[in-house]
């Protein structure tokens, strides 16, 4: 009896919450220094509100 493993998925955490996900479901966004993925539309745009407040904190 051949026996098939389940192929296991990369897993990577949402920048906002954390939260593990698989990473081809993931969304992400290329920022300049690395790769940051998202679960879900409502983290990106929290994450995305974040960093437009940094960028005007900026002197």
């Amino acid at each position: 009896m051949n026996q098939h493993k389940p192929i296991e998925q990369e897993q990577v955490k949402c920048e906002v919450c954390l939260k593990e996900i698989p990473a081809a479901e993931a969304a992400h966004s290329e920022t300049e220094d690395y790769v940051a993925h998202f679960c879900g539309l409502e983290c990106y745009q929290q994450w995305q509100t974040k960093q437009a407040s940094t960028e005007t904190d900026r002197p």
